[in-house]
């Protein structure tokens, strides 16, 4: 498996993350795989050279980390292991958020439930409208210091936040996020309107998660097939026009047919072109589905192809961007 280096880091990860949140109790339409099957899943990751694997606290009531932790054990060393905090981890007014209470307790339980004594990567799950960032940077930097977490990132976050979460770090002297962790794939491309471009500037990885949209770019929903988005409160979460989505999925099948992959494995060797692109995050249900999107880590799309999905799948640009555009112009094409 190919490695990329995380973030500013010296850190390498794999070129495709394995992810956990199939992994235990079903919530929402997640996870709902044991401990036999989610080792499976794990097992045959790593016989393909994977050595990210990404979860999160709240991913079926913190079972994911569990599972993950248990599929891992005599193996932690030659893996990398991120996770989240923010989400709610119980009924209490404080156990959510990004305080310095919640940071050190919910790395403490994570810690037990993956079986380790250290986390490569804690990531926020999303800005907290309450704690000072500040706040969040300092018990991060404790966490660091302790040897309880080696480096730090962010997901789901605006341009802004990310900006003044990097702005505080590099002026306290504070652990800056290496890595973003955010939604992108080609019926979701806002992700390059600005915080592309903010994370190639700052050197700021980048890990998507829902890479086929929740299975809809495999175009198993245009076969018959079932899935996350057949859940009532997963049926445009995320958002997207299908109207462009089927013309995607029109030329992806026939991109497929051309490179004997599938839909899915070309969808994702459209982003890993992009490299601003750290990693995308695989999900699966059964061993199946990921051997599926292994192929992707070395397929590699002719520059006219990756042209047509582009283009297939363009988004209008929003103020400001068009303007910076339009503004920019006159001085590109001067000689």
């Amino acid at each position: 498996m190919q490695m990329r280096v995380l973030g500013s880091t010296g850190l390498l990860v794999s070129k495709l993350c394995m992810g956990a949140w199939t992994f235990g109790k079903d919530k929402f339409g997640l996870g709902g795989l044991d401990a036999g099957q989610s080792k499976a899943i794990v097992d045959r990751a790593l016989d393909a050279g994977i050595n990210f694997f990404d979860t999160s606290n709240n991913y079926s009531f913190g079972q994911s980390e569990e599972l993950l932790g248990a599929a891992l054990v005599g193996k932690r060393e030659q893996v990398v292991v991120s996770t989240k905090v923010r989400s709610p981890t119980g009924e209490g007014p404080n156990d959510q958020g990004l305080s310095r209470h919640q940071l050190i307790r919910s790395v403490e339980q994570s810690l037990k439930r993956l079986q380790t004594d250290y986390i490569d990567v804690l990531i926020i799950h999303g800005w907290d409208e309450l704690t000072p960032p500040l706040e969040t940077l300092r018990a991060m930097d404790d966490l660091v210091r302790s040897g309880k977490v080696r480096y730090v990132g962010g997901s789901n976050l605006c341009a802004w936040q990310l900006a003044e979460f990097l702005a505080i770090s590099e002026r306290e002297g504070l652990p800056r996020f290496e890595i973003l962790q955010a939604y992108y794939n080609l019926v979701g491309r806002e992700l390059e309107h600005e915080l592309i471009p903010l994370c190639e500037y700052k050197k700021v990885g980048i890990m998507t998660w829902s890479p086929l949209g929740n299975g809809y770019l495999t175009g198993k929903y245009r076969h018959g097939g079932k899935g996350r988005r057949d859940i009532p409160m997963f049926s445009n979460f995320p958002p997207m026009n299908l109207e462009t989505g089927e013309k995607v999925i029109d030329l992806l099948e026939v991109f497929a047919a051309e490179h004997q992959a599938s839909c899915g494995a070309v969808a994702l060797a459209w982003q890993m072109a992009n490299p601003a692109i750290t990693c995308p995050i695989l999900g699966a249900k059964n061993v199946e589905q990921l051997e599926q999107n292994l192929p992707a880590e070395n397929l590699e799309l002719s520059a006219e192809e990756l042209q047509q999905l582009n283009e297939v799948s363009a988004i209008p640009l929003p103020y400001p961007n068009w303007m910076v555009g339009f503004q920019n112009q006159p001085r590109l094409d001067a000689d």
